[in-house]
């Protein structure tokens, strides 16, 4: 689209494409959020969570008589005291046929437990002190059973059952691939083989979760403030579980201190706060604590791989076989979409003629796994990624140079990847010039220089690499989300939206889309997210969607409410639309009558005059509700290239030089895009060589503090190059495709190639992620590297 053409428009108001400091930035810095804890209503009760100590276990007995005896104690419930669908399991997301067994989470576990960390019981009382005293005094009598702590030990038809109502550990095996698979392996001159392995994460955002309700007896309506991703989707669980009135209820997310995926399925927690709030006719609040957040909340990864590349003489591949298991742990919160999204985005950026895929989902007696930034698509980029750099060393062929002969070209858009997307269209790249992405990330890294930079470091003892990784990524998935656009009696216009923002920006952005089309300055738009009471429908912020579907709903609501006022002014002046403009915050004539009308006074006379009649076909009020809904995911792209010293001694890495080249088409604002590439190029880096949630053999969790799982300090990201490419994507009347994912998918691709390229004299390999700096270590010892 042109931004230039606004229609009537005077003055310099234009919004989009500029580096317009964040609005919401203000109220955070200076103290005045509001996020769940920092609601405090009258009379609120405090709940607490007891958990079970068991992977799995057979629940014989529970007696919450001292509990329920404990001063300042309101209310104890297990299993036996919910009522109705309560009694029954989370609503099924992203149902597949493919998934054998489908198994979601109870509120609280009724007669087994799957997982240490597992609801039994929930406390509500005066304060949280005195529930986790009354947590103490629940006895519970368990039968251990055994458990299932390896995804591939799973498999096997002697393993033990992760449930005891299940045949087998089996979630899904599901087939997919395109080309002539066996002619491209028959005759090919070189094929490599290797087996990679992701462990496990999660997010960790700065706020964990956390949930207030209000039931208010008076008109018999529940609020629910959640610190989540999507108020409409836990609106409608709620609604189903409560077996409640959709029209009395109401969710609310206010600020959010970070989601990163695991905030978007639907918790226990949030249903049990509901019913105890009406059961007792007072708020009550529950805030998960931090270990809490390490034992229950979704993480990612798990996933095991083995890759088989054919290649040509001239390094072009002729086709990929891909074998992988992913660890789903004990539950479905998400359906099987991360493994799912995993393969279907191993193509990446590269001509692939033919791939088959065997993928094989698991339960496990862990914590359940759904996305996190990223979603997947960090270990098929890892996958993808690590096996070029292994046949670039077979062929004997530079890393860059074989990734330049296998790029899709520009003119090859829109591209069919062969696979089908998550979202069921074809797996279809709309847009794009990857050949460009790459090279721009190579040229800022000064990659060509690099050979010289590596002979001189190792003359002075330093171990010093440099790695590169490609990605795709799939942003701006529907169905839909949609945005309100109203002009206020005072002339301030409100954006409303069931996007819920958790750091992205949303209010500015949005902000500036709205302000741009209505030619007003950006103080005097207003945006409200996360609020079910504010629109009807929403589906919420991930999957790198809200500015594509979102922004989309703002810019054509905001030009529906733009023609509204010309249709209107129109109307009172007896003239034709086009003698009208936009000046400030006032519809006009173009010709030499001076006439203006104020938005505000609009407005005023949009909601009705007595004895004033309405243009035929206008409807009532100075506002317009448009939902954008996608034909199709729209496809980001992007290239790191890392360089960085390795401390032979300790195995310990410093990042030196970290550039990512990125493609969101259109920016609406580039400085709030570097923050969401930069952030999430940090989250990367900790993803690759520091966070590692384990389990051990009888799947208990081992790291759950930060004493044990490393996040990445600022002493460990360094300053990162960011490198705009700017594609339009020819999708959307914006523009726009995704940005927030990006900069964590090639991250442990990047920096594992290149802690590899600098130890690559000891013949090293490393084929796992995160590697954590013992790992690194032990390799080299295994290489002999400390004998010499």
């Amino acid at each position: 689209m042109d931004f230039t053409d606004l229609k009537g428009a005077t003055g310099d108001l234009r919004y989009v494409g500029k580096r317009i400091a964040r609005t919401e930035d203000k109220k955070l810095l200076q103290g005045q959020g509001m996020y769940v804890d920092d609601l405090h209503l009258p009379n609120m009760l405090h709940g607490a969570v007891l958990r079970s100590p068991h992977a799995h276990a057979k629940i014989v007995s529970i007696d919450c008589t001292a509990a329920r005896e404990l001063k300042g104690v309101h209310a104890v419930y297990t299993h036996a005291d919910l009522t109705g669908r309560a009694r029954g399991r989370v609503p099924s997301m992203l149902p597949n046929p493919a998934i054998r067994f489908e198994q979601t989470q109870e509120l609280l576990a009724s007669t087994e437990v799957t997982f240490a960390g597992e609801a039994v019981a929930f406390v509500v009382a005066d304060n949280r002190y005195i529930a986790e005293d009354a947590c103490a005094l629940v006895e519970i009598e368990y039968e251990p059973l055994d458990a299932v702590a390896d995804c591939r030990v799973g498999l096997r038809p002697d393993t033990p059952l992760f449930h005891s109502d299940a045949k087998d550990n089996v979630v899904a095996h599901i087939d997919m691939g395109f080309g002539d698979i066996d002619a491209a392996f028959n005759n090919a001159p070189h094929v490599v083989e290797e087996t990679y392995w992701q462990n496990r994460g999660s997010a960790h955002p700065m706020e964990t979760r956390g949930y207030v309700a209000e039931y208010h007896a008076t008109n018999g309506e529940l609020t629910i403030w959640s610190s989540g991703q999507a108020p409409h989707h836990e609106k409608k669980n709620l609604v189903e579980l409560l077996e409640w009135d959709p029209e009395r209820l109401r969710v609310l997310m206010n600020d959010v201190g970070g989601g990163f995926g695991p905030k978007l399925p639907f918790y226990p927690e949030e249903a049990l706060v509901s019913i105890a709030a009406v059961a007792l006719q007072r708020p009550v609040k529950w805030i998960e604590d931090r270990r809490e957040h390490f034992l229950s909340v979704t993480q990612e990864r798990d996933q095991w791989w083995t890759v088989r590349m054919a290649l040509d003489n001239d390094g072009k591949i002729r086709g990929v076989k891909l074998e992988m298991v992913h660890d789903n742990g004990a539950f479905l919160p998400w359906g099987i979409i991360t493994p799912y999204i995993s393969i279907t985005t191993t193509p990446g950026p590269y001509v692939i003629p033919a791939m088959t895929a065997k993928l094989d989902v698991v339960y496990t007696n862990k914590c359940a796994t759904s996305p996190v930034r990223g979603a997947g698509r960090p270990q098929a980029v890892f996958a993808m990624e690590r096996i070029l750099d292994k046949a670039a060393r077979t062929l004997g062929m530079d890393r860059a140079e074989l990734r330049w002969r296998n790029l899709i070209q520009p003119e090859q858009m829109p591209y069919d990847a062969g696979f089908i997307y998550r979202d069921g269209s074809p797996l279809r790249y709309d847009s794009g010039d990857y050949p460009a992405c790459q090279k721009a990330a190579l040229e800022r890294a000064n990659y060509a220089s690099f050979a010289e930079r590596k002979a001189e470091a190792r003359r002075a003892g330093r171990f010093v690499g440099i790695g590169m990784a490609s990605f795709v990524e799939g942003t701006g998935m529907g169905p839909f989300e949609g945005a309100t656009v109203r002009v206020q009696g005072s002339g301030r216009v409100v954006v409303i939206t069931g996007a819920s923002p958790q750091g992205q920006g949303h209010k500015t952005t949005f902000a500036q889309i709205c302000a741009e089309q209505l030619n007003l300055p950006l103080e005097t738009v207003d945006v409200i997210t996360g609020d079910t009471g504010g629109i009807s429908m929403g589906v919420g912020t991930f999957a790198s969607r809200a500015t594509v579907n979102a922004g989309n709903s703002v810019y054509i609501a905001a030009q529906a409410v733009r023609e509204k006022m010309f249709t209107l002014a129109a109307h009172l002046w007896k003239c034709e639309t086009d003698d009208l403009m936009l000046a400030d915050g006032h519809v006009a004539r173009r010709s030499g009558i001076e006439q203006r009308i104020s938005y505000g006074q609009l407005a005023k006379i949009s909601q009705g005059m007595p004895g004033f009649t309405m243009p035929k076909g206008l409807t009532a009020g100075l506002e317009e509700t448009k939902y954008f809904s996608p034909a199709q995911s729209t496809y980001c792209n992007g290239t790191a290239v890392v360089e960085l010293e390795v401390d032979r001694e300790t195995g310990h890495i410093t990042i030196l030089n970290y550039v990512m080249a990125h493609d969101s088409g259109n920016l609406i604002n580039p400085m709030i895009v570097d923050g969401q590439v930069i952030g999430s190029v940090a989250h990367g880096i900790g993803n690759a060589t520091l966070e590692w949630m384990q389990y051990d053999e009888n799947a208990q969790p081992t790291t759950t503090n930060f004493g044990e799982y490393l996040l990445p300090m600022a002493t460990d990201v360094p300053n990162i190059d960011v490198v705009h490419l700017e594609t339009p994507s020819p999708l959307n009347p914006l523009g726009v495709k995704g940005a927030g994912e990006g900069g964590t998918i090639p991250a442990a691709a990047a920096i594992i190639a290149a802690i590899e390229d600098a130890l690559s004299e000891y013949g090293v390999e490393f084929t796992e992620s995160p590697l954590v700096p013992q790992r690194v270590f032990q390799k080299l010892n295994e290489a002999g590297a400390y004998a010499r």
